[in-house]
């Protein structure tokens, strides 16, 4: 299975979470949280696989996708394991716009 359809799964299945920070950048935006699923569900491929160098090779993925309403929205997030159960973990969550201002 490809990454991107497994992490579609996990957030059919309900098994994401969010960062403090994703959640603060979502309500800045006027987002909320369907907004972003929506764009999750909506993408068609993963922007960008990050190697992270502080966590020893920890993936994370950059996805760019419209919700149902046309927003498009930028999401960083991970795929990881908690006492044997997978979820994935949004760490940055805009709009784009904000996103290019960056």
């Amino acid at each position: 299975m490809d990454i991107l359809t497994q992490i579609k799964r996990l957030i059919v299945r309900r098994q994401y979470r969010f960062s403090e920070k994703a959640t603060d950048e979502l309500a800045l935006d006027g987002l909320d949280e369907a907004d972003i699923l929506e764009s999750i569900l909506m993408a068609d491929r993963i922007r960008k696989t990050i190697i992270s160098t502080i966590r020893s090779g920890e993936k994370l993925y950059v996805i760019e996708s419209a919700n149902y309403s046309g927003t498009l929205i930028y999401s960083k997030g991970k795929i990881a394991h908690e006492g044997g159960t997978e979820f994935y973990y949004f760490l940055i969550s805009s709009k784009r716009s904000r996103r290019s201002r960056s």
